[in-house]
C-alpha cells in the first residue's frame, strides 16, 4: 500500500539571496489533479496535487522563472501527464520523461517537440515503479540527442559508472549523484564522481540535498560537497529545489526560500552562481538565453 506523503511548505520565505534573471530550477515533480492522473500500482507513495499553478506562485517569491519538470516516479513509465503540462507551459518548462521500453521513435520525436531533453533511471535499490538503467532505451533517445538523468542510491555510484559511461549519450545524475554526504568528499562514490566529470560528458544535479542526507535543514555536511563540485567543473552543474520534496515522512520539510539561500554558501561567487542557474541549464536543455541576464 503507498503511503501518504507530507505537502511542502505552503508559505516559501522571500530568500535573502537574488537569483539572476533567467534562472532556472532544474528538478521539480507535479503532480494532479488526481481526478485526471492516477497513480501508479507499484508507486511507493501517494502525493497531494503539486500543480503547475502553485509551483508558479512559488518560483515568483523564489525569483525563478523557467524550470525541468522530472516525470514523477509516482506515475511510473507513463508520460501524459508530462506531455500536458509541457503542452500548456512550452515556454516555462522542460522536461525529463520516464519511458517505458516500449516507447517508439515516433513517441520520442512528439515528447521531443514538447520539451522533453532527456530519460530518467535510478538505481533498483531505491525501489518503486521507476526506470531500471536500460542501454536500448538510451540508444533510442541518443538518436534524438537526449541525454540519460540517473539517480544512484547511497554511494552506489560506483557499481554504475562503468555502465553509464559506455552508453552514448551525455550523462545527468542527481541529487549529488547520492553520494552519502556525512561521509565526506573522500568517499569512493564522491571520487568517482570527480572522475566521471573529467570525461567532459557527465553532468550533476546541485539538488535534493535531504536525498543525500537523512538529518534535518540547514544540510551542513552536504555543503563540503557542494564546494568541491563548484571547484572541479562548475561548466557541468545545474542547481534545483526537488520541489514538491516527496517522501519526506517523519522528517522536517525545508522552506523552499532556505533551500535558495544554501547557494551563497556552495556557489559564493555571483559568476559562477550565474553559470550554474543560468548558462548551463539553458546549454543542457534547450533553453532560450534571457536577453539580458544580470547576475546576482
Amino acid at each position: 500500500m503507498p503511503k501518504q506523503v507530507p505537502p511542502p511548505d505552503p508559505n516559501p520565505r522571500k530568500p535573502n539571496l537574488r537569483l539572476p534573471a533567467g534562472a532556472v530550477d532544474s528538478h521539480i515533480h507535479l503532480f494532479g489533479p488526481s481526478s485526471q492522473y492516477a497513480f501508479h500500482p507499484d508507486s511507493r507513495y501517494v502525493s497531494e496535487d503539486a500543480l503547475p499553478e502553485t509551483y508558479i506562485a512559488m518560483q515568483e517569491v523564489l525569483g525563478l522563472t523557467r524550470a525541468v519538470v522530472v516525470s514523477g516516479g509516482g506515475y511510473g513509465p507513463d508520460f501524459r501527464h508530462l506531455s500536458a503540462v509541457l503542452e500548456r507551459f512550452p515556454e516555462r518548462f522542460r522536461g525529463v520523461a520516464l519511458l517505458p521500453e516500449t516507447a517508439s521513435a515516433a513517441e520520442i520525436r512528439n515528447l521531443d517537440r514538447l520539451g522533453v531533453r532527456g530519460a530518467r533511471f535510478h538505481s533498483p535499490k531505491h525501489g518503486g515503479s521507476i526506470p531500471e538503467l536500460s542501454k536500448q532505451t538510451a540508444s533510442k533517445i541518443a538518436d534524438q540527442g537526449w541525454h540519460v538523468q540517473f539517480y544512484p542510491y547511497r554511494g552506489d555510484l560506483v557499481e554504475y559508472a562503468d555502465q553509464l559511461m559506455d552508453l552514448p549519450n551525455v550523462i545527468v545524475l542527481d541529487h549529488f549523484a547520492s553520494v552519502p554526504a556525512e561521509e565526506g568528499v573522500d568517499h569512493p562514490s564522491f571520487q568517482t564522481l570527480l572522475r566521471m566529470l573529467d570525461s567532459g560528458r557527465v553532468w550533476v544535479k546541485l539538488s535534493g540535498p535531504m536525498r543525500c542526507f537523512q538529518g534535518d535543514p540547514p544540510y551542513a555536511c552536504v555543503t563540503p560537497m557542494a564546494q568541491a563540485l563548484v571547484r572541479h567543473a562548475p561548466e557541468r552543474l545545474v542547481w534545483g529545489t526537488d520541489w514538491p520534496h516527496v517522501n519526506m515522512t517523519g522528517r522536517v520539510m525545508p522552506n523552499d526560500g532556505d533551500l535558495v539561500d544554501l547557494l551563497a554558501e556552495w556557489v559564493p561567487d555571483p559568476e559562477t552562481r550565474h553559470r550554474i542557474l543560468v548558462a548551463n541549464p539553458c546549454e543542457l536543455y534547450g533553453f532560450e538565453p534571457p536577453a539580458a541576464a544580470g547576475q546576482g
